[in-house]
């Protein structure tokens, strides 16, 4: 028999996952990919300008970056995964420091990532309306 996570453990039938963590998840995944990205872009672009040691810490800092970007989505649960990602969000919007062209990039990942977080709060918070007006229904109306 396989072993279950504890995600599996706890979804209950009926139970819905939180949009507003499917949605930030994806946001996060997304600037993963945009940081690694720009890492490289940043070890080719400068590393002319800059010593072998300046492009290999150009080129690891990015690249811990989008690690962390990409692992954040595991956190969202917790109570303080949200402000790690708001954290990650200064961090990346700060990679403009590197590569001017970031602060254009990282502005607009901060914005998908702000409607992200307010839009999936506030389908979740529908949702759980809906369900619970669903279940006072059937309770009233046992028969069908």
């Amino acid at each position: 028999m396989a072993r279950m996570t504890r995600a599996q453990r706890e979804r209950r039938p009926g139970r819905r996952r939180s949009i507003r963590t499917m949605f930030a998840s994806s946001v996060l995944v997304m600037e993963a990919f945009i940081a690694f990205f720009a890492a490289l872009t940043a070890y080719g672009v400068l590393g002319r300008e800059l010593g072998d040691g300046a492009r290999t810490g150009l080129l690891a800092g990015g690249t811990a970056l989008a690690l962390l970007l990409g692992l954040a989505p595991a956190v969202l649960g917790r109570p303080w995964g949200y402000t790690a990602g708001w954290v990650l969000q200064v961090v990346f919007l700060a990679t403009g420091f590197v590569l001017p062209t970031m602060f254009f990039v990282g502005g607009l990942s901060v914005l998908a990532w702000w409607y992200a977080v307010r839009t999936g709060a506030r389908l979740d918070r529908e949702n759980a309306a809906r369900d619970a007006a669903q279940a006072q229904w059937e309770r009233e109306h046992p028969d069908g």
